[in-house]
């Protein structure tokens, strides 16, 4: 397989709209609203067009001059993924097109990683890519909001969950607070890539029982029968942004990388 990266779109779902956290999308980090900052990641990662979908004229705004298309859509979309499908129609992207979800809460995600997402599609004949990191601490793998997953020898995930995978029954029947050595404790990250053709797909699939138990948009694929091809990342991605005390601690962390 060529380690060279193949020509992609990055695609960038910023919905104004957030529970949590109310304008996410404008919300400043160190003087530059959140989802500019997402948006020059994806040009320095070297996307061949930048899009970002968005459901506010007030997003849009703040992204003039800033390199980057945008693609005003429906406000009524359940996810990410039917956004950044009703893009794809607008633009006609051919169905190969590679087209990289980068979630619009993420303003610290590695150019290599996206480059990574990108090039672990090209070299699988998967129709959807992602990222994973193993996991070090027991406590990471027994957090409900951190997702683990587990995946096959040739690199396809097999299950996403909010439960700790694998379970190492030995191990944790005499200790849980150690994680034992050889087990593949892995954590999703968040990324995505797609064919163009299958975003369309994707986006009319019917919800599903484990999606829905889970509260994972990912397992949908899985339990409809679609594979999703998983690569480790080459760079950590830090944690994205979805409480006022993770915007807090972006500003923290921003400052030490100066």
């Amino acid at each position: 397989m060529s380690n060279a990266v193949p020509p992609f779109i990055v695609a960038i779902p910023a919905r104004y709209g957030s529970t949590r956290l109310p304008a996410k999308p404008l919300r400043d980090i160190d003087g530059v609203p959140m989802v500019v900052r997402v948006a020059q990641r994806a040009l320095q990662a070297g996307a061949s067009q930048v899009v970002v979908a968005v459901d506010d004229q007030r997003i849009a705004d703040a992204l003039v001059g800033q390199g980057v298309e945008i693609c005003m859509t429906r406000s009524d979309h359940a996810s990410g993924s039917d956004r950044l499908a009703e893009c794809a129609t607008r633009y006609g992207w051919a169905d190969d097109t590679i087209v990289v979800n980068l979630q619009g809460d993420e303003p610290f995600a590695p150019a290599a990683g996206i480059r990574a997402v990108a090039q672990a599609l090209a070299g699988d004949d998967a129709p959807m890519a992602t990222l994973a990191t193993p996991i070090i601490d027991a406590e990471e793998l027994f957090d409900p909001n951190v997702v683990k997953l587990v995946r096959t020898a040739n690199g396809r995930a097999l299950y996403f969950s909010r439960a700790p995978l694998p379970w190492a029954r030995d191990a944790f029947a005499a200790d849980r607070h150690t994680l034992p050595s050889g087990s593949p404790f892995l954590r999703h990250i968040g990324i995505y890539a797609y064919r163009a053709g299958f975003l369309d797909r994707y986006s009319r699939l019917p919800r599903t029982p484990l999606e829905q138990t889970e509260s994972l948009e990912q397992l949908r694929v899985l339990e409809h029968g679609y594979a999703i091809a998983v690569r480790l990342t080459p760079e950590p991605f830090p944690p994205g942004i979805d409480t006022e005390a993770d915007l807090e601690r972006a500003e923290l962390w921003l400052r030490t990388q100066h």
